[in-house]
């Protein structure tokens, strides 16, 4: 999922070229939004679902004839936008959340320090549509394991497939000798990427894989968050697990992806990247 950000003062348009973003990347995909309202509350505490919120629930799910809606509690960009990633949406445009390190199109004049700026466009203006969406489509990806399974569901030849078999790998704290604070990845994105698509390729022309998909993350990423994502669709069990542990052994070992571990005790590069 591309995942883009539109930012300014108000009155800068930032609604108008969200709306306007949304109806040009629905030519191209599903697209979800999500938008900074942190000094509202949309759901009234008069409401029968105000009142289930208000009573403790952590999450309230309201339905109605035309519309499904989620309340609930610890809120947060990096929430909405797994959430919309869940759902299987392939363009996310978040209105607002300058302080996030999310790519942004800055409407405007907007102070010094706003991080990870693709483009800076006059306010309420007549904008090239069609470069901002080449833009987005320029983004990494932002991929949680439900996005791989829905991806996985809808490929050519799924009516073949008995089972789905995942692995998701997390950063270990405990690690017996040492305590993880946190890890860093580093990658040739592009010979990674190549590598990656190989051994999916290969492990697809064993007999009964229908679909492989391989997603690693790079960067920082921190205690008990998600590494890498694997998912493997086969017609037989029998097939799928044994698929499924080879593509993971591979990812580790033939992949140009390093991992740094921080510690409480000092910092070290591991050749076990995942």
């Amino acid at each position: 999922m591309k995942v883009i950000s539109v930012i300014g003062y108000k009155n800068t348009g930032k609604t108008t070229l969200v709306t306007k973003l949304v109806q040009e990347l629905s030519k191209h995909g599903r697209v979800g939004t999500a938008k900074m309202m942190t000094d509202h509350r949309l759901d009234n505490p008069n409401a029968d679902t105000g009142k289930h919120f208000d009573a403790g629930a952590d999450m309230v799910t309201a339905v109605t004839n035309s519309e499904l809606v989620t309340i609930q509690r610890d809120p947060s960009v990096e929430k909405a936008i797994d959430a919309l990633a869940d759902a299987g949406m392939d363009f996310a445009v978040i209105e607002g959340a300058k302080d996030k390190p999310i790519a942004k199109i800055v409407l405007g004049d907007m102070e010094e320090g706003v991080l990870n700026v693709v483009a800076k466009l006059p306010a309420r203006s007549d904008w090239d549509l069609g470069e901002l969406v080449d833009i987005i489509k320029e983004q990494p990806d932002h991929v949680t394991l439900d996005l791989l399974l829905k991806q996985i569901k809808e490929t050519p030849g799924i009516e073949k497939v008995g089972g789905i078999g995942s692995f998701t790998g997390i950063v270990r704290v405990d690690n017996e000798e040492f305590r993880t604070s946190q890890l860093e990845f580093e990658s040739y994105k592009t010979a990674a990427d190549a590598s990656i698509q190989k051994i999916r390729e290969e492990i697809m022309q064993q007999e009964g894989i229908i679909d492989v998909l391989i997603h690693h993350k790079v960067g920082t990423i921190k205690p008990l968050e998600d590494i890498v994502y694997i998912v493997v669709a086969a017609g037989h069990r029998q097939q799928l697990f044994p698929a499924l542990a080879e593509t993971l052994e591979r990812v580790k070992s033939e992949v140009p992806i390093w991992k740094k571990e921080i510690t409480v005790d000092g910092n070290f590069w591991v050749h076990d990247h995942a």
